[in-house]
């Protein structure tokens, strides 16, 4: 979906280190994921809205669009992002990634404001008053589908560092793609990672998979799931 032309859209540009890469110098899925995350942050900050909630997301998609890549080691990227639709506690962002003017990967997020407590509100009247006309008006659904746990997946531990945690005290969006990045290598057209249940300090966490898909299992229960298409 593209943006709507008199709504807000913010843009910025990461360059591919050497830490954002795959052996063979692609661009690694949770590189991405935090990527998007700092474009996100970049723009709310940007907005001078200030800082009444924290958002967290609950659903990240990405596709390679017919004829892009992934970037590559040392590559100049431009990520732009914007609102492409709300509901009453959450907000769809999408993000595009542009390689010399090209695009080459669509992003889709659906994010969750929560307050000081860390329970969701509903969006507030400054959040439409900067992103209302990128919105147009377009509702979405905050419901996330939850992957059935395969009988027949295999399984291994993955253990938590100190290093996952975020402030909210959650195993970090991007450290979850890094486990994702356990199973899954090169060569992802489109991806998808839904978050049902926090994963926090503490847990003894089982990662799951089977062809296409991944889980990260808490007590029994995934807590994330994800699926991807090569």
């Amino acid at each position: 979906m593209p943006p709507h032309e008199g709504g807000r859209r913010f843009s910025e540009e990461f360059r591919v280190r050497l830490a954002d890469t795959y052996a063979d110098g692609t661009l690694r899925l949770d590189a991405a994921a935090r990527f998007l995350q700092d474009v996100a942050t970049d723009d709310w900050d940007d907005t001078g809205i200030g800082d009444e909630d924290t958002w967290v997301v609950r659903r990240t998609a990405m596709r390679v669009v017919a004829g892009g890549a992934w970037p590559r080691f040392k590559d100049r990227i431009t990520l732009e992002t914007w609102c492409g639709g709300f509901g009453a506690a959450w907000a769809e962002r999408r993000t595009n990634f542009y390689f010399e003017g090209r695009l080459q990967i669509e992003a889709s997020s659906l994010w969750v404001p929560i307050d000081e407590r860390g329970v969701p509100g509903r969006l507030r009247e400054s959040f439409f008053d900067v992103f209302g006309e990128a919105l147009n008006g377009r509702k979405i659904s905050g419901k996330i589908p939850v992957l059935e746990l395969d009988s027949l997946a295999q399984r291994q531990s993955w253990p938590l560092r100190h290093a996952d945690l975020d402030i909210v005290g959650h195993v970090n969006n991007a450290a979850i793609w890094q486990a994702i990045t356990e199973v899954i290598d090169e060569g992802v057209t489109e991806v998808a990672v839904m978050h049902h249940g926090p994963v926090e300090a503490g847990h003894v966490v089982e990662l799951a998979h089977a062809p296409g898909h991944v889980w990260l299992v808490v007590d029994g229960e995934p807590r994330v799931s994800c699926l991807y298409f090569t």
